[in-house]
């Protein structure tokens, strides 16, 4: 069924793209023939499915914390490592680009072109007109959340009804919702295909969307709505190994998992997932092309449920790995750990040292470029051995869009938010750590509504790391003395550990001895309106009423 799914996408993509004057990259042309392309059910069914095939791409959640401070990219050609380190510009080519509306021009004719097809169940009609609202609102929440305002646009037919100008980020914000709103009754609780929108993921894009703008109550009612729907919960780990379930979600058999909403489906022949393979460090033959930072470590909480900084945390900073929370070791490949390589044998992960027995080691950060530039991995997604995928370039790994832990995670802040702290906050946080196998929330040390708030967003960063939440995150939320956060944890220096590797030691949290220094991996910078990424040149050229955003 999966493949028959991937074919057809493939086929109906190629039916809609056209190709047309260069305008048609800013805002969208009706490119359909209704006269002979829309007459059956199937034809609406064809065209349904090539609408998928732009709506969301996996490549930004897997990239998008190298924008902030717990990731990082050494690339430039894979448009992430200027927009960590503030040095964007609208004439740089280097920058991931996000404005795009040939999704929005497929979404658009799909939606005008519908209404031509007599259904025989008219529910089977309204799925179909939610699925695609959805997706819509998907596409205009990411240009509104990465640009601001931008046009809400029609199918123009020639150039100069395309010169538009962007509506207000507050406009844009209503139409999303006003989208959602209408998809949510429409689709089906269940999806009728794999891979397909169905009602939960509708809610997590209205909860998720409202989440960022700070309307508070619309999320937490989203959440609420999600978890009724009765279909998901967190996967669960067995009572010997912490985390076992949150480890499990990101690899192959994971995939069916109650906690996922919904994931990109990959297979490893018609649509396989090659961006496994950049992830992994150069030894196994990977870019290192996304990668966790120190930072990140720092933020994890010891296995007593203390902070690194907090007395009588047991914290070691020879020893930073050591005795922390389960979920680090699930989703970051540190020094001194063991690891399966693709060539079948066992080896200790060695990121500090220049030489290992005398030979250049091929995963010294000031070494080749291919190898991680913070002396980190990922470790979600990244199977070991060699059997685990056939061919990591062409991988069948699923990436994860929205899953259960959000949700929670969501509620909780949202709650927070306009009541503080409650028995529903703390059953939410809790599941999450109990899973984990952390402690219970310390209510008498986040009794206030500012307290939970810094164990909320610590929760949050190192339940979700490596997902593509965190820049959003640290550009909506704000300190005691209301400065946005990214100007706090983007300015200054981005360090890594330095030390070496004892291999006589047995336990591996241990096996990496850390000294007092750091490595410089780069300088950042974030200035008030990186808040924006600037819109490519090109656009700008194209589209004279267009307006660059401040500072560009």
């Amino acid at each position: 069924m999966k493949k028959n799914i991937y074919i057809s996408l493939i086929a109906a993509a190629s039916l809609m793209h056209v190709s047309c004057d260069d305008f048609l990259d800013t805002v969208p042309h009706d490119a359909l023939s209704p006269e002979t392309t829309w007459k059956t059910e199937s034809d609406a069914d064809k065209f349904l499915t090539g609408c998928y095939s732009k709506w969301i791409d996996d490549g930004t959640v897997l990239y998008a914390d190298c924008g902030s401070d717990i990731g990082y990219s050494h690339h430039l050609h894979e448009g992430w490592k200027y927009i960590g380190n503030g040095g964007m510009s609208a004439g740089v080519s280097e920058v991931a680009n996000f404005y795009d509306f040939n999704a929005i021009r497929n979404f658009n004719d799909f939606l005008a072109n519908i209404e031509n097809v007599e259904f025989t169940s008219q529910a089977k009609k309204d799925d179909m007109i939610g699925q695609v609202k959805t997706m819509r609102a998907w596409q205009y929440f990411e240009k509104n959340w990465y640009y601001g305002g931008v046009p809400i646009i029609e199918s123009y037919e020639t150039a100069e009804e395309a010169q538009v100008p962007r509506n207000t980020e507050a406009e844009v914000k209503e139409f999303i919702y006003k989208e959602l709103d209408e998809a949510i009754p429409m689709l089906n609780i269940d999806a009728v295909e794999t891979g397909r929108i169905n009602r939960g993921v509708a809610l997590s894009i209205k909860m998720r969307s409202a989440l960022y703008y700070g309307d508070y109550a619309r999320a937490k009612q989203a959440a609420v709505e999600i978890a009724k729907l009765g279909l998901y919960d967190l996967e669960s780990s067995s009572a010997d190994n912490p985390a076992s379930g949150y480890k499990k979600l990101f690899l192959i058999e994971g995939q069916q998992s109650k906690e996922i909403i919904f994931s990109v489906v990959h297979d490893q022949v018609i649509m396989s997932n090659w961006m496994v393979a950049t992830m992994y460090n150069n030894a196994d033959g990977g870019w290192s092309s996304m990668v966790p930072t120190k930072n990140l470590v720092d933020m994890y909480e010891m296995t007593n449920g203390l902070t690194k900084d907090e007395a009588g945390s047991g914290y070691d900073p020879a020893h930073p790995f050591y005795n922390r929370d389960p979920r680090m070791a699930a989703t970051i490949l540190y020094p001194g750990r063991d690891w399966l390589t693709i060539d079948g044998e066992v080896v200790v992960i060695n990121t500090l040292d220049e030489e290992i027995n005398g030979k250049s080691n091929p995963n010294d950060p000031s070494g080749v470029d291919n190898a991680s530039k913070t002396g980190l991995t990922w470790a979600k997604y990244l199977g070991t051995g060699p059997t685990y995928y056939a061919d990591m370039w062409n991988a069948n790994a699923n990436t994860i869009i929205f899953r259960y832990a959000e949700t929670l995670l969501s509620f909780a802040e949202a709650k927070n938010e306009l009541d503080g702290p409650c028995d529903s906050v703390y059953v939410a946080l809790n599941k999450i750590r109990f899973r984990a196998g952390m402690p219970s929330v310390d209510k008498g040390k986040y009794g206030t509504k500012e307290t939970l708030r810094e164990l909320i967003r610590r929760e949050r960063t190192v339940e979700l790391a490596g997902e593509g939440f965190r820049r959003a995150d640290i550009l909506r939320w704000k300190d005691n003395n209301g400065k946005v956060l990214a100007e706090t944890v983007l300015n200054g220096e981005l360090k890594r550990y330095v030390g070496t590797v004892n291999y006589d030691e047995t336990v591996p949290e241990k096996r990496a001895v850390i000294s007092e220094d750091t490595e410089l991996v780069e300088k950042r910078v974030f200035v008030s309106h990186n808040r924006y990424l600037p819109i490519p040149q090109e656009y700008i050229d194209l589209n004279s009423k267009l307006v660059q955003n401040p500072g560009y």
